[in-house]
């Protein structure tokens, strides 16, 4: 079964304080992406001072469907939001065919 990768990678805003960023992405994955259909998992990580996350879900039409319902953000994407530099945001979205055991 393929899986689908999406990813953004972001730096914060000066202003941010890292422990309530990482409580907003927390929620935010708990309470909302983690619901969506497809959802398989969600994964934050920072390396100086760009911040990266990804959310894999089981299809392109289970991403499809969760950027359509994500179009008008609700108030816990708003709360992750307030902590980024949104000018510095790049998305990526990789499709997984096929996996190889090493």
């Amino acid at each position: 079964m393929s899986k689908v990768k999406y990813s953004n990678i972001y730096k914060l805003k000066k202003s941010a304080s890292v422990p309530d960023f990482l409580v907003a992405f927390e929620n935010l994955v708990k309470d909302y992406i983690s619901t969506q259909k497809g959802f398989v998992s969600a994964e934050i990580g920072v390396d100086g001072e760009f911040w990266g996350d990804s959310v894999v879900f089981e299809t392109m039409d289970d991403l499809k469907s969760f950027l359509a319902a994500s179009a008008k953000p609700n108030d816990l994407a708003l709360a992750f939001y307030a902590f980024l530099n949104l000018n510095s945001c790049k998305t990526n979205v990789f499709s997984i065919e096929k996996q190889y055991a090493k």
